[in-house]
């Protein structure tokens, strides 16, 4: 892959994420990292991940998903457990509160994919990126 290639996909990437973000916004209050937190946290086995792991699946470093668990908890979505075997290791655990607002969400956050992928694919520069996407 060369330097056109890479900025291509930055802006592919781009485009998508901010469609995702305002999307989430105007049906569901919810930013992009929280629906993203909140989807890991529904997949993960009983529903929990360390705060490092959960920061790695997100994409943010350790402050940021700090500041992203404390808006979740004080938000009722998610809550705070120690971990048993560690008492440094703090995990995010999500609530039914958070699981029902994700599977609200995950209609929007899939529509708006499509949507982002649909527009891409009818330009010129990203229509074969976002072909790429789709085999």
């Amino acid at each position: 892959m060369d330097a056109e290639h890479w900025d291509r996909f930055g802006a592919l990437h781009t485009r998508v994420e901010q469609e995702l973000a305002k999307a989430l916004q105007q049906h569901h209050s919810l930013g992009l990292s929280e629906y993203r937190a909140l989807a890991r946290l529904a997949e993960a086995d009983e529903g929990e991940l360390r705060m490092q792991e959960l920061a790695d699946l997100i994409g943010l470093n350790q402050s940021s998903v700090s500041r992203l668990a404390s808006r979740l908890e004080s938000s009722g979505l998610t809550r705070r457990d120690l971990c048993p075997d560690d008492r440094r290791g703090v995990y995010s655990v999500i609530t039914d509160e958070g699981r029902d607002v994700q599977n609200r969400a995950r209609p929007t956050y899939d529509s708006a994919l499509r949507s982002a992928l649909n527009a891409a694919a009818e330009d010129g520069l990203l229509a074969p990126l976002v072909q790429s996407l789709r085999t």
